[in-house]
């Protein structure tokens, strides 16, 4: 799909937590070994139930968490070893993030010039002149005027406190964005405009995203590609329509089953698909890992899984 390399390169990354102190301290695997690529220009949709480490591996990868162990490359350079001056100043010109809660995420205390130019200012621009026609254009972009600018989030709707989170992330021109569920504090019909509007802004600003959320219909709408992540671990991985069409993981499809469909009809009728590990799999002899059921799709599972799943597709007139 994407004939440049990939722009970030996440390899067999790991994020541990520890709960408690001394003999009663254990350790949380919020995210387990799991790698992907991010191709310049896609959107990569990261998507799973709460707390399944999908807005973990977000924060790790611009190094709000540091990662356990594995390794994080952007456009060749790893990003995850010690943070020093230089990789911090290369992670905040290049890659940025919006986050979920556009009222938690604003500082009340500043106005939108003040929230939207602090990171021209950490980058070491301190003209009021540029700083403020910078600004400006940002917010006419994100469907604010400049008479915004002089106003305090209280006074923005949700949808609108959104927007100036949207323009804080993309004032410094970064080229990876992390879009860690930005509307699922927002109404639905708020949520459209906030999806519409980042599908402008990534195509004016040639940006590439990668898109976290729990809600299967919009990662649908808004990804190239996308990923499931389940207890910290990613167990499929396919282009957007070919998961949707042909989901293989029993995690997937009961997901993909969770979705609301428009129809009151059908969706009464509709069966809903339960996921139990221990009843789905059998991994006592034989360990699962991410494999390549076909070119492009990948599912965690076993060999014997893998020749099931192929035939799966076999007999739906997929492969051959």
């Amino acid at each position: 799909m994407f004939s440049n390399g990939p722009l970030l390169e996440v390899e067999n990354l790991r994020v541990t937590f520890t709960s408690g102190r001394g003999r009663r301290s254990t350790e949380v695997h919020a995210v387990d070994d799991i790698s992907f690529n991010i191709y310049e220009g896609e959107t990569f949709g990261l998507v799973g139930e709460s707390g399944c480490g999908k807005t973990t591996t977000g924060r790790a990868i611009i190094r709000l968490y540091d990662p356990t162990s594995g390794t994080v490359r952007f456009r060749g350079r790893e990003i995850s070893g010690p943070m020093t001056k230089d990789l911090r100043d290369y992670l905040t010109s290049n890659i940025a993030m919006i986050f979920q809660d556009p009222v938690e995420s604003l500082n009340p205390r500043m106005t939108v010039q003040e929230i939207v130019e602090e990171g021209l200012k950490v980058r070491g621009i301190r003209d009021p002149e540029q700083l403020r026609t910078r600004v400006y254009s940002m917010l006419s972009k994100i469907g604010l005027s400049q008479e915004h600018a002089s106003r305090y989030p209280h006074e923005f709707s949700g949808g609108q406190r959104q927007r100036i989170g949207i323009a804080r992330a993309l004032i410094t021109s970064p080229s990876l964005v992390i879009a860690d569920e930005p509307v699922s504090a927002l109404d639905v019909s708020i949520q459209a405009q906030v999806i519409n509007l980042l599908n402008d802004l990534k195509a004016e600003l040639g940006l590439t995203i990668m898109f976290i959320a729990h809600d299967l219909s919009v990662v649908k709408y808004f990804s190239n590609r996308v990923a499931v992540m389940y207890y910290g671990k990613i167990v499929e991985l396919a282009e957007s329509d070919e998961l949707y069409m042909y989901p293989l993981h029993p995690y997937t499809r009961s997901l993909l089953s969770a979705v609301p469909q428009p129809n009151p009809v059908t969706e009464r009728k509709r069966k809903r698909i339960s996921y139990d590990p221990a009843a789905d799999h059998d991994y006592s002899k034989e360990e699962p890992s991410l494999r390549e059921v076909y070119p492009g799709h990948f599912v965690s599972c076993s060999e014997s899984e893998l020749k099931r799943y192929r035939l799966e597709l076999q007999a739906q007139g997929k492969i051959s």
